[in-house]
């Protein structure tokens, strides 16, 4: 399974009777699983789910099927997730996951609001991230965009790379070996496509668009690709900001240099905002740290916490809402 992204020192079990597969798409009520028999034979079904299954699976879970269903989904390792369309609940896009590729184009300069979004929902992933800055063939001042992302998400790996010319392409590819499962995050239209033809080689995923021209440049569905560097790869739709899910450990993360900052304020819950004794406040009037690094991340504590202000209002009403059924 090691050409699935099982590493070595990875196991995971099923019940005895049932082949362990790894998912790679989902269409609704059924899976396309790529699965081994105990005697060490590949091969692939469409399937369906079991009544019993606890959790709808994913691209990139690890399952056990019974000839014609999931009968199990074993425990996640990592899930890159967004709110679900409803507001109310999250959404896994990807399961097992041990890289996540920050796609960014700088084409059009750097966004760093997105890019520090992204990171959130990288780190909160329980993957690790990595900055691909595309799109360098057609960008000016390249060193001056990576300067900004090394100062957006400090810590970071960055990289650069185009799909036209092939810059980056094989040190990219060198991350994805054998054992690895990654992922592309990114907005619709910052050519993740463009760099998964690139690492195999081949336009592939393009080439088989329809004449409407639908999905030309974007992905729709979420798969498993097995790539020849060895490793695997796993394609989602392009994410909206409005689509970010965003948690306390992936900020902290991602504004690494606040959150080092903030253990010398005075105050354990200091808010970095006219607070007594703040170390935060104290480097931004020294110079050491930028004053729209902690606006922008004032901005997203202020969305975290609107957000939960929402979800629990809807608690309540949901409470409300079964009081009066029962009454």
């Amino acid at each position: 399974m090691a050409s699935l992204g099982l590493r070595h020192d990875q196991e995971f079990s099923v019940s005895a009777g049932l082949d362990l597969a790894r998912v790679s798409i989902v269409h609704g009520a059924t899976a396309e699983v790529i699965a081994t028999t105990p005697d060490g034979t590949e091969y692939s079904a469409t399937v369906s789910f079991a009544g019993h299954v606890a959790s709808v699976p994913v691209a990139g879970d690890w399952v056990g099927v019974s000839p014609a269903q999931i009968q199990e989904v074993t425990q996640r390792y990592s899930a890159l997730c967004r709110p679900d369309p409803s507001g109310r609940d999250v959404q896994v896009l990807a399961a097992n996951i041990d890289i996540v590729l920050l796609v960014v184009p700088i084409n059009r300069g750097l966004n760093i609001r997105m890019l520090e979004r992204f990171a959130i929902m990288g780190f909160q992933s329980g993957a690790r991230p990595i900055v691909v800055l595309s799109k360098v063939d057609d960008a000016d001042d390249i060193d001056a965009r990576i300067e900004e992302a090394e100062q957006t998400v400090p810590g970071v790996a960055i990289m650069t790379t185009s799909s036209k010319s092939g810059h980056g392409i094989d040190q990219l590819a060198g991350l994805l070996h054998q054992g690895v499962t990654a992922v592309m995050l990114g907005a619709s239209g910052a050519g993740k496509t463009s760099l998964l033809n690139a690492l195999e080689g081949s336009d592939e995923v393009t080439r088989t668009v329809g004449r409407s021209g639908e999905g030309r440049h974007a992905t729709t569905t979420r798969k498993l690709y097995r790539l020849k560097a060895g490793g695997v790869l796993l394609d989602i739709p392009g994410i909206r900001l409005l689509d970010l899910l965003i948690g306390q450990e992936g900020l902290d993360e991602t504004f690494a240099d606040i959150t080092s900052l903030a253990e010398g304020c005075r105050f354990s819950d200091c808010k970095h905002s006219g607070d007594s004794g703040c170390a935060v406040e104290a480097a931004v009037a020294s110079g050491e740290l930028r004053a729209q690094r902690l606006e922008n991340w004032r901005l997203i504590q202020n969305e975290m916490a609107l957000k939960e202000q929402r979800r629990l209002a809807d608690e309540r009403a949901a409470k409300r809402r079964r009081r009066r059924s029962d009454d």
